[in-house]
C-alpha cells in the first residue's frame, strides 16, 4: 500500500528477486534435496507447487519492499495530526410569529428546525446557535430628504404639529409627501424607531395608509424604490423579496383601481440586518431605516408625482437567526472512572462538533461534588493537577490524562525494592535513589478517582456536505416553538465541508512541518486561513503588499465551501452562496492573530466575481440529430460549462478556476469539442457578467477574452435576470 501522490525518494530493495527468480531457484535445488524427481516439465504437477509457492513469497516480498500504511499513520500521529471533523453547514432561520405580541418575546437557542423527511432519506436537522429576541418596535421619527447619503445631514420631520399617535402606535394625520412635489432620484424618506426596543434580526411589517388621488406613474411591478437598514457600517438593502412590498412602490391610486381600499392599510415586510444597532445623524437618534428613489433602469418609469400618505405604523412580525447544522445532546453517562491513567470512554454521537462554553465534561467522585473538567487538545502541558482531558472529535474518544515511565524503570524499581527489603548500610543512599526514580515517571493531567461519574453535559454533532440545503427547505419545527406559526430558511445553507480523509492528511503533513503553526511567508497565512475554516473555505489567495496595503498588511482571499451538487442538473451556482459571513470571517481572524508575527496585520476580503455566458453554434454529428439525443447533449453541454466555470470545480485540473486567469474562446472550443456527439462548432462568444448596483447584468458588447484582473474568479450562473447563462444553438 503506497501513497501514490506523494514524490518518491530513492529507497534501497531490500530482496530483489522477483516470480521467475525464485522458481529458478526452486528447480536448481530439486537435485540436491529430491534427486529421485526428474521431470521438471512445466506440466508436472511438482513444478505448479513450485510456481504457486513462488508466487506467494514474490507477494510477500512486495509488501516487505514497501512501508506500510499503518507505520506511516504512526508518523503522523507522533507529529500531533488528527484526522478533521466535518464542518456543518450555517444558514439563517425565519421565524413567523402567530400574532403581533404585546411585549418582547424571547426564542431560546438550540431551536431544531429539519427539512422534509422521506421514506429514502433522513431529516436534515438544524439548531439555532442564539437566542432570538423578538421587540415591540415603535415609530419615533418620519423625515424626508432631497438626496441620499451615507452620513445624511438634512432632514425635514413631518411629525411634528401634523400627525398624532394612536394608541395602538399608529401615526395619522394630514396628507404627506414621501418624496419632492416633482420626485427627482435621490429622494428618500426615513423611519427612525425608538433606541430602546432591541430588533437585531427582526422581521417588520410597516403599515402604510394610502390615498388614491392621484397616480405616480410608475410600474407597480417594478417599482424604482430601495429599502434599506443601517447597520452600524453601511446601508443594507432589507426587502427580501418584491412580493414582500403589498404597496406595490406606493401605487396606491393603481391599487384602488384593481378593487382594494388603501386607506386601509397596506404593509411592506422588512427583514433587519443582524446587527440593527442605535445610531445619531444630526439631532435625531434611534434605529434607522430608509427608502429611496432609485434611478429608473431601461425597464423602469420614474415617478411623475410624489406618493401620498395619511398613515404610517410599524409591527414585528417574526425574527431571524443564525443556524447551524448540528443536534443537541445533554447528559449523556460516559462511565464510571477506574482510577487508572490514560484511561478512555466513548461518546454515542459521532462527529461532534467544536465545543461551546456550554459544552464540558462533568467529574462526580464517590460522595463529593461534581467537578469541571476542561478540554485540551494535548496533554504536553498538563500538570498531575490539572482537570485536563481531550476528545477526538472525529471518533468521540475521550481521553484522561496519561502515565509516562522510562523504559528502564521497571526494572530500576524491582532492584530498588529489593534492596529495601534488606535493609544494609547504604539504606540511606538508597532512599536517595528511590527518589530519584520518582522522576523517571511523570502524569500529565489528573486521574478521574476510582469509582467517579463521568458524564458530558452537551455536545453537538452533525456537519458534513449534505447540510447545504436550498433555500425554502428548512420548515418543520421539531417541537412546538410558543406564538411561532412557522419558519423557513430564505438563503440556502453554506459552508458544510466532509471530514478529511487520510489522504488529506498525509498531504497536510509536509505544511505542518514546514509552516510550524505560524504565519510569515504568504503561503504560510493561506494555509493556516484554509485551516482556520475548519472544512469551510475551499481556497485562500495571499496577496503581496503593494503601496496601498502596506507593508505591513496581508490580504487574503476567501473562498468559502458551496454545494455544487446542483451543477449535475444543469444548473449554476449562484454567487451569494460564496458570501463571507462575519462569524466565519471571525473565526479565521482569531486564529492568525495568535499565529502572526507582532506588527502584522490580516485583512480579509471576498473574491471578485466575474460571470460567464457563453453563445454557441453546436453541429451534431448525423447519427445524433434527433429529438432525444439533441436534448441529452445540450444537457451535457450545459453541464460542463457550469463545471468548467466555477471557482471550486472549474479549470483544466478540476480543483477551481485559477486566480485572474482570464477566459479564452479556445478554451470553451476545447471543453465542446469533447463532448460526444458534437461534429463542429460554429460561432462562439463569451459574455462577461458584472455586478452592477446589486444586481448582476449581461454586458452588452462579446468579449472574446474576459479577462477578471488580478483578484477575480470565474463563475457561471443563473440568476433572477439572467434566466439562461449559456445561449447554445444547435445547426
Amino acid at each position: 500500500m503506497e501513497f501514490n501522490f506523494l514524490t518518491k525518494l530513492p529507497n534501497s530493495n531490500l530482496d530483489d528477486r522477483a516470480f521467475d527468480d525464485l522458481v529458478e531457484e526452486c528447480i536448481q535445488r530439486i537435485p540436491r534435496y529430491c534427486p529421485e524427481w526428474t521431470d521438471h516439465n512445466l506440466s508436472d504437477p511438482g513444478i505448479t507447487f513450485i510456481e504457486v509457492f513462488a508466487w506467494l513469497t514474490d507477494q510477500m516480498l512486495l509488501r516487505f519492499n514497501q512501508v506500510p500504511r499503518k507505520n506511516y499513520v504512526a508518523f503522523l500521529e507522533l507529529l500531533g495530526i488528527k484526522l478533521q471533523p466535518p464542518a456543518p453547514a450555517q444558514t439563517d432561520l425565519t421565524f413567523y410569529l402567530t400574532t403581533d405580541l404585546p411585549e418582547t418575546h424571547r426564542i431560546e437557542a438550540g431551536v431544531e428546525v429539519g427539512t422534509l423527511r422521506t421514506e429514502t432519506t433522513e431529516a436534515i436537522v438544524f439548531s439555532t446557535d442564539h437566542p432570538l429576541i423578538i421587540g415591540k418596535p415603535q415609530l419615533r421619527y418620519f423625515l424626508t430628504a432631497q438626496t441620499v447619503e451615507d452620513t445624511p445631514v438634512a432632514f425635514r420631520d413631518r411629525f411634528t404639529n401634523q400627525w398624532t399617535r394612536n394608541p395602538n402606535g399608529q401615526w395619522e394625520g394630514r396628507e404627506q409627501s414621501l418624496f419632492e412635489d416633482t420626485p427627482q432620484p435621490g429622494n428618500c424618506f426615513y423611519i427612525v424607531l425608538e433606541p430602546e426596543d432591541p430588533l437585531d434580526g427582526n422581521v417588520l411589517a410597516i403599515s402604510i395608509t394610502g390615498t388614491t388621488a392621484t397616480p405616480t406613474g410608475i410600474n407597480p411591478n417594478n417599482p424604482p424604490r430601495l429599502w434599506e437598514a443601517w447597520d452600524g457600517e453601511k446601508w443594507q438593502p432589507v426587502l427580501l423579496q418584491p412580493s414582500d412590498d403589498a404597496t406595490r412602490g406606493f401605487s396606491f391610486y393603481e391599487i384602488a383601481q384593481q378593487g382594494s381600499n388603501p386607506t386601509q392599510g397596506t404593509e411592506v415586510v422588512l427583514h433587519l440586518p443582524e446587527t440593527f444597532p442605535v445610531q445619531s445623524f444630526t439631532s435625531y437618534r434611534g434605529r434607522w431605516l430608509r427608502c429611496v428613489y432609485t434611478v429608473p433602469e431601461s425597464n423602469q418609469s420614474g415617478f411623475g408625482s410624489s406618493p401620498r400618505i395619511t398613515g404610517l405604523g410599524v409591527r414585528a412580525i417574526g425574527g431571524t437567526v443564525r443556524a447551524s447544522q448540528s443536534t443537541l445532546i445533554q447528559n449523556e453517562r460516559l462511565g464510571i472512572s477506574d482510577g487508572t491513567p490514560g484511561q478512555t470512554f466513548q461518546i454515542l454521537g459521532t462527529p461532534i462538533l467544536a465545543r461551546r462554553d456550554s459544552e464540558y465534561i462533568l467529574v462526580t467522585p464517590p460522595g463529593g461534588l461534581p467537578q469541571t473538567w476542561q478540554e485540551v487538545s494535548d496533554f504536553a502541558d498538563s500538570r498531575p493537577e490539572d482537570l485536563h482531558y481531550t476528545i477526538d472529535s472525529l471518533t468521540g474518544i475521550v481521553q484522561f490524562g496519561p502515565l509516562i515511565r522510562e523504559p528502564d524503570q521497571l526494572r530500576n524499581k524491582t532492584r530498588i525494592r529489593g534492596k529495601i527489603q534488606q535493609p544494609t548500610l547504604e539504606d540511606t543512599q538508597v532512599q536517595i535513589r528511590d527518589t530519584e526514580l520518582q522522576g523517571q515517571e511523570y502524569q500529565y493531567g489528573a486521574v478521574p478517582p476510582r469509582g467517579a461519574e463521568i458524564k458530558i453535559v452537551a455536545y453537538r454533532t452533525g456537519g458534513g456536505r449534505q447540510g447545504n440545503v436550498q433555500k425554502d427547505t428548512l420548515k418543520f419545527l421539531k417541537v412546538a416553538v410558543p406564538y411561532v406559526e412557522s419558519v423557513v430558511n430564505h438563503k440556502p445553507a453554506i459552508n458544510g465541508a466532509d471530514a478529511q480523509s487520510l489522504e488529506q492528511a498525509v498531504l497536510k503533513a509536509p505544511q505542518i512541518l514546514r509552516i510550524r503553526d505560524r504565519a510569515i511567508t504568504c503561503e504560510d497565512f493561506e494555509v493556516l486561513a484554509k485551516k482556520a475554516g475548519n472544512g469551510a473555505i475551499a481556497r485562500v489567495r495571499c496577496l503581496p503588499a503593494n503601496a496601498i496595503s502596506g507593508a505591513g498588511m496581508v490580504r487574503l482571499i476567501l473562498v468559502p465551501q458551496a454545494n455544487t451538487d446542483a451543477i449535475t442538473q444543469g444548473e449554476g451556482i449562484s454567487p451569494n452562496l460564496f458570501t463571507l459571513q462575519p462569524s466565519l470571517r471571525q473565526q479565521v481572524l482569531n486564529y492568525l492573530d495568535e499565529r502572526r508575527i507582532l506588527g502584522v496585520q490580516v485583512q480579509l476580503q471576498e473574491a471578485e466575481f466575474v460571470g460567464v455566458s457563453v453563445q454557441a453554434e453546436v453541429a451534431l454529428e448525423p447519427a445524433y440529430n434527433n429529438p432525444l439525443a439533441r436534448q441529452e447533449i445540450l444537457m451535457n453541454i450545459r453541464v460542463g460549462l457550469y463545471k468548467y466555470l466555477n471557482p471550486l470545480t472549474g479549470g483544466i485540473d478540476g480543483n477551481g478556476w485559477p486566480f485572474g486567469r482570464p477566459v479564452y474562446t479556445s478554451d470553451i472550443i476545447a471543453l465542446l469539442q469533447k463532448i460526444p456527439g458534437v461534429y463542429y462548432l460554429g460561432v462562439v462568444l463569451l459574455f462577461a457578467i458584472r455586478k452592477q448596483d446589486r444586481i448582476w447584468s449581461r454586458q452588452v458588447a462579446p468579449e472574446q477574452v474576459i479577462d477578471p484582473g488580478s483578484l477575480g474568479l470565474i463563475c457561471s450562473w443563473v440568476d433572477n435576470r439572467l434566466r439562461s447563462s449559456h445561449v447554445i444553438n444547435i445547426i
